[in-house]
């Protein structure tokens, strides 16, 4: 059993066939899923019109955009679908904003001098446009004259809007200017700690949390199928996440030393891959997600590892 104040969801694949997408989004409302997250990565499906289409369709999950490169789109536009999909469905919609992966966003022209600035002053415009401020600002990358949502256009629940960030200074400005953290996988209750010493926030702050997760009667078959997830770990994008272990070095020089992402996701040891994903029997699975409640997550969101997503579903909700 979860505690009340924290919540087990899960992470609709980004590459998800079109005609299981909504039968998906049914399904986790109908296992009793807490959460539902969507993914905007570069190529795939838009975030937002995601969001809107399984908001239509289900019945009382909530649903998380995950996440909204800030360098992608003008703040006042942002706001404004926002705050409609939140006019539509009161309670159930989550933002994430965050820098965007820097090969994608510069392979669009929109990688700042600055993500840092940006972010901070994203985020801080958003918030205050959610919540019907006028806002009036002149920063280094937001500028905004008088601008605010009318008073038809308002939601009645403002949706919290995190930061989907990684390094120590983002989640610093995190914790500055959010209303919660979502951190990508892999997350342990190791990386949660550091991850929450960074943010430092001195207000109520959520702290979502991805994990590829696979649940199997046999253990073996559970880390094999989340075992092909591990395989960008050794890329430096992903040193936050590996350095608290107390294995990262050795981990870091497996990934040196292997031919390829592929071979070297095959050669990670068990017992580290065991740590890196939530995999094995249901109950197995369970003692991890309170290992990280413990440690201060507030949302566990679970990424379906295998080739067929709805049974992957279907198996994680036994978690429940």
């Amino acid at each position: 059993m979860t505690r009340p104040d924290n919540t087990i969801g899960v992470l609709l694949p980004r590459d998800i066939p079109l005609n299981d997408l909504v039968a998906y989004a049914r399904d986790a409302d109908a296992y009793g899923f807490g959460e539902l997250w969507v993914v905007e990565d570069l190529g795939y499906r838009g975030g937002l019109a995601q969001a809107a289409t399984v908001l239509a369709h289900t019945r009382r999950i909530r649903v998380g955009v995950g996440l909204l490169p800030a360098g992608a789109r003008n703040v006042a536009f942002a706001a404004m679908e926002a705050a409609t999909l939140a006019q539509l469905h009161p309670g159930r919609v989550d933002l994430a904003v965050g820098h965007g992966m820097p090969d994608w966003m510069r392979g669009v022209g929109a990688w700042p001098a600055s993500a840092l600035t940006l972010l901070r002053e994203y985020v801080g415009a958003l918030r205050a446009l959610l919540a019907g401020e006028s806002v009036t600002t002149d920063g280094r990358y937001v500028r905004l004259d008088g601008i605010r949502l009318d008073a038809s256009a308002l939601p009645e629940q403002v949706p919290d809007v995190l930061a989907g960030v990684r390094g120590p200074k983002s989640l610093a400005v995190s914790g500055q200017v959010a209303d919660g953290t979502l951190l990508a996988e892999p997350v342990t209750p190791e990386y949660v700690r550091a991850a929450l010493a960074g943010i430092a926030a001195h207000r109520p702050h959520r702290l979502a949390a991805y994990n590829i997760a696979a649940v199997d009667d046999d253990p073996r078959a559970a880390l094999a199928a989340a075992r092909p997830a591990l395989e960008p770990l050794g890329d430096p994008d992903w040193r936050p996440h590996i350095a608290p272990l107390d294995f990262h070095a050795e981990l870091a020089e497996l990934r040196r030393t292997s031919a390829d992402a592929r071979e070297f996701a095959r050669a990670v040891p068990d017992e580290w891959a065991a740590r890196l994903a939530l995999a094995g029997t249901a109950e197995q699975v369970r003692a991890q997600i309170e290992a990280l409640f413990d440690a201060g997550v507030t949302s566990a969101v679970l990424a379906p590892a295998g080739p067929d997503p709805r049974a992957a579903l279907r198996a994680l909700a036994e978690v429940l």
